[in-house]
């Protein structure tokens, strides 16, 4: 099989082609510098805080399976052939708001604001598993 020089990633809804990354290269600071998706911030850079929660789906035996990850974590290389979720595709059928969204809302589930966007990945994670709780 033939070295390529080249990631492929489903980024939300378009295909993008990378050039190849270095071990060092995590998905944040790509998704931030190099796509301007600055929904998902930086916290910790460590892993623990979730500021930084992305879904990544890959193809399982049921389809394409997501796991929440830390981005600030994740090397790029390791997303090859994967749909990375963001913040900013995030909505709903109508375009407004997805429910998880409106449910933080709702429920006042934000503060500052700032782990707001790793919080409704995470819990958008969850509603993926089961979008129709008791």
């Amino acid at each position: 099989m033939p070295l390529r020089h080249t990631i492929r990633v489903l980024l939300n809804d378009r295909a993008v082609t990378l050039p190849a990354a270095g071990a060092t290269d995590m998905l944040l600071d790509h998704l931030r510098l190099d796509q301007r998706l600055r929904g998902t911030k930086e916290g910790c850079a460590e892993g623990d805080c979730g500021a930084c929660t992305v879904l990544v789906g890959r193809i399982g035996a049921q389809g394409l399976v997501y796991e929440p990850v830390n981005a600030c974590i994740r090397p790029l290389v390791s997303c090859d052939g994967c749909h990375v979720v963001t913040i900013e595709h995030l909505r709903g059928t109508d375009g407004g708001l997805h429910p998880v969204q409106r449910a933080m809302v709702e429920h006042h589930g934000s503060q500052c604001g700032f782990c707001t966007p790793g919080i409704v990945m995470a819990l958008y994670a969850l509603w993926m598993e089961q979008p129709h709780p008791s």
